[in-house]
């Protein structure tokens, strides 16, 4: 039996609220099924089980809050799993059983483990009754009880189910939330962290000619955007430069060997978040481009992964064509380093002795000083640079 537990989705998120579950008490679940959305200041967010087994009991019922390390509910492991699944078929030998998969490292440490959340006993419903309400998506928030002292019972959940229709779960997110969740983890990142600012003008010029000879020979659904060329070098960078992909934990830099770039994205209606294309360093251009894509286009109708929030190792801002010319990024805590890409200029150049007309991108970093210093930031810069140079390489 283990303990399915509210994630931690980030420096500035403390507690959330279950408003989906989407897995009910006996359903088998496979690593990687997601099973609840649970909503934040910045959001909804899919969370998903990282082991095999079968969903025993949920603990928390629709509408609920709980902090960040409550238990949401419990699932027996791989053996239940397999009673569930019921024998295997005739005349084929049984596979040696693999050990459950152990949980990946988030991007911080989980919070001390506690407790089941008492939510039954706040609001006064038997435990009989939130169980029922997870399994029929009724909103114990809307109900009055009958039971003694106004408790809720099963009976006041089952008649509320059987009044009308369970109203679809809320997919959005508060603009006036977000940005308050975003003004305390920039807060706390400006008030904790010392950073240290540079800055590279890129030359475009080499990036810019090859995609657009290799965006002729593509059909339209198929065409790269100046992004993937970004995200590809910043990953290739990160893997020479390592010292700044990772984390600051218990006062100590924490290395990570995967390179898993957030991206930050800009919400409709405002506010932004940074979820992660996990591997980034590994992908093809090809693949980096349908990451990018797909993450947008998730990421505005929420429909973002709870482990695409967990483990950024470095965040990229890229503010596209009509942006500024430069961005000072702000560390999101516990990352150690934040790039920026200004709008791409044309600006006046000497290349090979003559002044020419190139597209430059200005190219800033900003890095926790109590990790690394100016002279890794310049080789960090240095190597992206190198890369967008040879962008066929990428």
């Amino acid at each position: 039996m283990s303990d399915f537990l509210m994630p931690s989705l980030g420096a500035d998120m403390e507690k959330g609220t279950v408003v989906e579950w989407l897995k009910k008490p006996g359903d088998r679940v496979e690593r990687g099924d997601v099973v609840a959305v649970v909503e934040t200041q910045k959001g909804a967010f899919e969370i998903e089980v990282f082991e095999q087994g079968v969903l025993s009991e949920i603990l928390v019922p629709l509408g609920t809050e709980a902090p960040v390390g409550a238990v949401l509910a419990r699932i027996d492991g791989l053996a239940a799993a397999k009673a569930a699944a019921g024998p295997p078929p005739p005349l084929v030998p049984p596979a040696t059983a693999a050990a459950p998969a152990a949980v990946p490292p988030a991007a911080q440490p989980l919070p001390p483990r506690r407790e089941a959340l008492p939510s039954a006993e706040r609001l006064r419903i038997s435990p009989a009754a939130a169980r029922r309400a997870a399994e029929l998506g009724v909103d114990v928030r809307a109900l009055s009880g009958s039971g003694p002292g106004g408790a809720i019972a099963i009976a006041d959940v089952e008649a509320a189910a059987a009044r009308e229709p369970v109203a679809a779960p809320r997919r959005g997110f508060d603009p006036a939330a977000m940005r308050q969740a975003i003004a305390t983890a920039m807060a706390r990142s400006k008030r904790e962290i010392p950073h240290y600012y540079l800055s590279l003008p890129i030359d475009l010029g080499q990036a810019m000619q090859w995609l657009t000879a290799e965006n002729d020979r593509r059909d339209v659904e198929r065409r790269l955007l100046p992004a993937a060329l970004l995200l590809k070098a910043v990953a290739l960078a990160l893997r020479e430069v390592p010292q700044l992909n990772g984390f600051w934990i218990d006062g100590a830099p924490k290395l990570s060997s995967a390179i898993h770039v957030g991206w930050a994205i800009s919400l409709r209606g405002g506010g932004l978040m940074a979820p992660a294309i996990h591997d980034a360093d590994r992908l093809t251009l090809d693949q980096a481009m349908a990451a990018l894509r797909d993450l947008v286009t998730r990421a505005r109708t929420a429909r973002i992964r709870g482990s695409e929030m967990m483990d950024p190792t470095v965040t990229v801002t890229s503010l596209g064509e009509r942006g500024a010319d430069s961005v000072l990024g702000v560390i999101y805590p516990p990352q150690l380093a934040i790039v920026g890409f200004g709008a791409p200029r044309m600006t006046a150049s000497i290349v090979d002795g003559e002044i020419r007309q190139r597209p430059m991108v200005q190219a800033t970093l900003a890095a926790d000083h109590r990790a690394s210093d100016g002279a890794i930031g310049s080789r960090l810069l240095a190597a992206i640079d190198q890369h967008l140079q040879k962008p066929e390489a990428l």
